[in-house]
């Protein structure tokens, strides 16, 4: 069993080091993905350690950072919540519900929303505004599926629907997502590897009527005639991560992991991310990160965001309630700020 288990590693691992190649990022393709949305976290417990924990992240948490983790929670029912400061006066709304059906796996539903704030209507004639307003709809709805292959081996997939609008205009796509996590890595307690696969889905592209113009507005002597923009189709913004954590007991209360991954996007240069964790009596977390992006030394603005941190609590009032604080530092805009908190039942 140990040696299938090995074998179906070392495929595993070489095969998405060769997929890497497929969807490889760097300089050529920086910035030519769309669907960014699907980039920001939800999970505060995860973007303290700056997403480095893909290979020991478990529960509702782990549906945004290795959708497999979930296959490793440890109770019947969880259910989660989490708002998030972003940028540009940006808010991000997340909301999961998850259930264990023993053998036959996990399974849950999210939703994830942008809130944009009202943005005057501007026009050529009138710059300044219209005196209305819209807001654009970002919404993702996804569908996740876990289970436990082994006593060590989890695997999970998501299933996300993108949903972008603005006013009258819109784009509508699918994404999947899989990952892998494998506990006790070469007979050692405590260290673990995760594999995900993120965004992998066909191109968007937007239409709507909004997009009809009068020939009129171009000059062209055929009367009042319409014709539609054909808009450009976009990338999903697909990513690749392999991670390393090692959870280290020290006495019965005191608990450190040490976790980190390495990142390949089809859209950006690649990305090595660290982060730590100090638990007590599984009732208090402190937890840090920091992410290093290579090549970027001829374009500053590439990495955006700095280091992580953030806290979490514990309390059991009946059902087990988890209280997930995170900061994120921010290069050109305001930090961001994301609170959270889980229900296990």
């Amino acid at each position: 069993m140990n040696k299938k288990i090995t074998y179906f590693l070392t495929i595993l691992f070489l095969g998405t080091v060769l997929f890497s190649e497929v969807f490889a990022g760097g300089a050529k393709r920086n910035g030519t993905a769309g669907a960014q949305e699907l980039l920001i976290p939800s999970s505060a417990s995860g973007l303290a350690l700056n997403g480095a924990n893909i290979s020991s992240i478990t529960g509702l948490d782990a549906v945004f950072y290795n959708p497999a983790g979930f296959g490793g929670s440890q109770t019947s029912t969880e259910a989660m919540f989490s708002h998030l400061n972003y940028i540009a006066d940006i808010s991000m709304s997340f909301a999961a519900v998850g259930v264990s059906f023993s053998e036959l796996g996990s399974l849950a539903f999210s939703l994830r929303t942008l809130n944009f704030g009202d943005i005057p209507i501007t026009t050529v004639e009138n710059p300044y505004g219209t005196g209305s307003m819209y807001s654009p709809s970002y919404v993702t709805l996804g569908l996740t599926y876990a289970n436990s292959v082994t006593d060590r081996i989890r695997v999970g997939f998501n299933l996300k629907l993108v949903s972008e609008k603005i006013v009258r205009t819109s784009a509508t796509g699918f994404a999947l997502d899989a990952g892998i996590q494998y506990q006790g890595l070469a007979g050692l307690d405590g260290l673990s590897f995760g594999i995900t696969l993120k965004n992998l889905g066909p191109q968007m592209k937007f239409d709507g009527p909004d997009l009809i113009r009068s020939a009129a507005e171009i000059e062209a002597k055929r009367g009042n005639n319409y014709y539609m923009i054909d808009a450009a189709s976009f990338e999903l913004p697909s990513q690749l991560e392999l991670g390393l954590s090692y959870a280290y007991n020290i006495g019965e209360q005191y608990k450190m992991v040490v976790a980190s991954t390495f990142q390949n996007n089809n859209f950006a240069n690649d990305e090595y991310k660290l982060g730590g964790e100090f638990v007590y009596d599984d009732m208090l977390f402190l937890r840090g990160g920091y992410s290093y992006m290579g090549e970027v030394k001829d374009n500053e603005y590439q990495q955006f965001f700095g280091v992580t941190a953030g806290v979490g609590v514990k309390v059991n009032i009946g059902l087990e309630m988890i209280f997930d604080y995170a900061y994120r530092a921010a290069k050109f805009s305001e930090s961001n700020h994301l609170i959270g908190v889980k229900f296990n039942f």
